[in-house]
């Protein structure tokens, strides 16, 4: 329960309703996510039906492709939270990146059936997530009080779900109108994609409070944030449980297999964990607030992981419907309790001047490894075949849960203080 004010008589009334809970900023930006979202989940949807059954690249070579569309845009992330951090310029930095994604649409078009236009365009793509996505994390961060930054990020993901939900809706009605006319898609998706970047443009403030501004005078001393042994703990708990995580695109294909589903139903498989991903969302963020001061983010993010490591174990058994519905489920229960999570477990380790920078980290180490479990499935499923290379992942993903339990720190961390230097007393 919320109460009304402060305990104070004289306290200024709080304002009710979702805006009381949920800063305008953190709104505003889960707007942008959703129509952002529509236009890249249209892609993502089409993607491996594109690659694997309309152009025939091997598992192998569509296994490096997703890793690349997801992880190899490390330095372009690092680069993103920096610039952001320099005189705060969060809001310019990601509508530069949010600008990329949606022209890279138009590389798709020109690309036709070249793998290496294909592989540029997808490339640019993650080059315009990684350049934007520190600093839209980081002006969330910015937006609202530490303790309630589970539910900023839950709001924030349920909206940026609904995207989700709603691009792969998109994209098959696309392809039905159409005749399977995979160029009508990439379209759809670059006109949706310039919608949200002029929503940036309009609607997210420049700053999103006074943490945000660039102090006056002369900058204290910046510590890395890698000399933070919290945050340490949080990158390589995080980067460690990501190099086991075989990407969605891999679970799909094998559901799909599994039940022998015709290929133009590959496109709703994302919508069951799109859908358990918004409801959940919100929940999640909100316990994992209220148990902060017992280390609620870390159990949340690690059970988010048992999650993904029961869908790969219903996966192992004969796919059957309930099968379809119980890897769905669980799928989306992983994101609802790891990806903002995440980001609420970090941001209070990281000081207000360097929040996308430190973010930035977290989220190349994490993309970097996704990048080797994408890879590395692929290729064990090329040699192994399938059975064999899921088996694989569901002990790698058992071994490093039982690692990043004891890795991660069991306080929630809070930022270093910075040092000032004293200045000599006024003369009397």
């Amino acid at each position: 329960m919320y109460l009304a004010a402060n305990g104070r008589p004289d306290a200024p009334p709080r304002p009710t309703g979702a805006r009381r809970r949920v800063p305008a900023t953190v709104l505003a930006l889960g707007t942008v996510s959703l129509v952002t979202d529509i236009s890249s989940e249209m892609v993502t949807a089409v993607l491996p039906l594109y690659l694997v059954l309309g152009l025939g690249l091997t598992p192998l070579q569509f296994g490096f492709l997703d890793g690349m569309f997801n992880g190899a845009t490390a330095l372009v992330r690092l680069l993103g939270g920096r610039l952001a951090d320099r005189r705060a310029h969060h809001k310019r930095v990601a509508g530069a990146g949010y600008l990329l994604s949606a022209l890279s649409r138009l590389g798709l078009l020109l690309a036709g059936g070249a793998t290496g236009g294909i592989a540029a365009a997808l490339a640019a793509d993650r080059l315009g997530k990684g350049i934007r996505t520190a600093p839209r994390d980081a002006l969330i961060s910015l937006s609202g009080p530490p303790e309630s930054l589970g539910r900023s990020f839950g709001v924030h993901r349920a909206m940026d779900t609904t995207g989700a939900l709603l691009g792969p809706l998109t994209a098959f009605a696309v392809l039905w109108a159409t005749a399977d006319a995979y160029d009508a898609v990439f379209a759809v998706s670059f006109c949706t994609g310039l919608l949200g970047v002029l929503l940036l443009v309009v609607y997210v403030p420049a700053a999103p409070g006074p943490a945000a501004a660039p102090p006056a005078g002369p900058r204290p001393p910046r510590r890395p944030v890698l000399r933070d042994p919290a945050f340490r703990r949080v990158l390589c708990a995080s980067a460690l449980l990501g190099a086991t995580t075989i990407g969605d695109a891999f679970l799909y294909l094998l559901l799909l297999r599994g039940l022998d589903l015709p290929p133009a139903l590959f496109t709703l498989l994302p919508l069951g964990a799109a859908a358990v991903y918004l409801l959940l969302a919100v929940p999640v963020g909100r316990i994992a607030d209220r148990t902060a001061d017992r280390a609620g983010r870390r159990t949340a993010f690690l059970l988010g992981h048992g999650a993904l490591l029961g869908a790969y174990a219903l996966l192992l058994a004969p796919v059957s419907p309930p099968t379809v519905v119980g890897v769905l489920a669980l799928l989306g229960l992983f994101y609802a309790a790891t990806d903002g999570v995440l980001m609420a477990l970090a941001a209070p380790a990281l000081p207000a001047a360097g929040r996308a920078g430190g973010l930035a980290v977290l989220q190349t180490g994490q993309a970097l490894a996704r990048l080797l479990g994408a890879a590395g499935f692929g290729a064990a499923w090329t040699l192994w075949g399938p059975r064999p290379a899921l088996w694989a992942a569901a002990l790698a993903l058992a071994g490093a849960l039982a690692a990043a339990w004891r890795i991660l720190p069991a306080a929630p961390p809070t930022a270093p203080t910075i040092p000032t230097i004293p200045t000599a007393p006024e003369a009397p």
